[in-house]
């Protein structure tokens, strides 16, 4: 089922995150899959230690944790090509990356085709390797933290609950199947649905008051998608997962449904948050 069938059932919508949210996913696919597909891709070994800390501090333990792929690739190969060696048409890739409305491997796909950009064909062929290359990652490296499941079946019993992910679905739905995390979802939106915020400004109009919708994720965007459509958020904190899950169905899901959650505790977990990632 797609954002356009999907019905509302209950008065409270719950929204989270896959990768380095829900699933133990996000540290293990930077550092096995999309930094070395990228050092392959633009054949970078010379540097490829250093290349490969910098592309983990930018995806995974600053205020750009969880940027999307194509993002965090251009501010990559920006920097490669400051400090390292010519990256050829990445002038063109940046532009597409600014400027498109959907950043997807479709997407991309069709404006390579019109262009025939070299740093767009490359970047293509470095996000379909990711892909195969986390489909190959072992099943017990890719598990839910600690908590989630009983956090989700909690928070199914008062809110429709809907994947917003900027990963890519596959990878998603098999996963959550893994895990018998599927049952307590009612909709599943990943890279192709489109912007996280996006997807919640959609799944408003479905008839959700703004103040029974809260946001779950881990990452700047995660908040920013959430502030950007006036709802709440709630954040699963880095190195603190388990705790943070706990604190959600314990606390956070009862403040959204008793209507406690705006002013000093929203403020609270955003300053947590923020402060975790500096």
């Amino acid at each position: 089922m797609g954002l356009e069938e999907f019905v509302k059932e209950k008065e409270f919508l719950i929204c989270v995150d896959s990768d380095g949210c829900a699933m133990d996913t996000m540290d293990i696919k930077h550092i096995r899959c999309f930094g070395p597909c990228m050092v392959e891709e633009w054949g970078l070994y010379k540097w490829e230690n250093l290349i490969l800390k910098r592309w983990n501090e930018i995806n995974l333990y600053t205020m750009t944790r969880g940027i999307n792929r194509f993002k965090g690739l251009t501010q990559m190969l920006r920097e490669i090509q400051d400090q390292y060696t010519q990256i050829d048409g990445i002038d063109e890739f940046e532009l597409w990356v600014k400027t498109s409305d959907e950043l997807s491997n479709t997407a991309l796909k069709k404006s390579m085709e019109k262009t025939k950009n070299i740093c767009m064909e490359k970047a293509l062929s470095w996000s379909e390797k990711v892909n195969q290359s986390i489909d190959q990652l072992p099943e017990e490296d890719k598990r839910p933290f600690e908590g989630v499941k009983d956090a989700l079946k909690y928070a199914h019993e008062y809110a429709d609950v809907a994947i917003v992910s900027s990963a890519n679905e596959k990878a998603v739905l098999d996963e959550w199947e893994s895990y018998g995390l599927l049952e307590h979802v009612d909709l599943v939106l990943a890279q192709d649905a489109g912007s996280k915020a996006y997807c919640i400004q959609q799944l408003l109009k479905k008839g959700y008051k703004n103040e029974n919708v809260l946001m779950t994720g881990d990452a700047p965007g995660d908040c920013q998608a959430a502030m950007k459509n006036g709802v709440f958020y709630f954040p699963i904190l880095v190195c603190k997962e388990a705790q943070s899950w706990q604190e959600f169905k314990d606390v956070a899901v009862l403040r959204l449904i008793k209507g406690t959650y705006a002013g000093a505790y929203q403020s609270e977990k955003i300053k947590l948050f923020e402060d975790n990632l500096k």
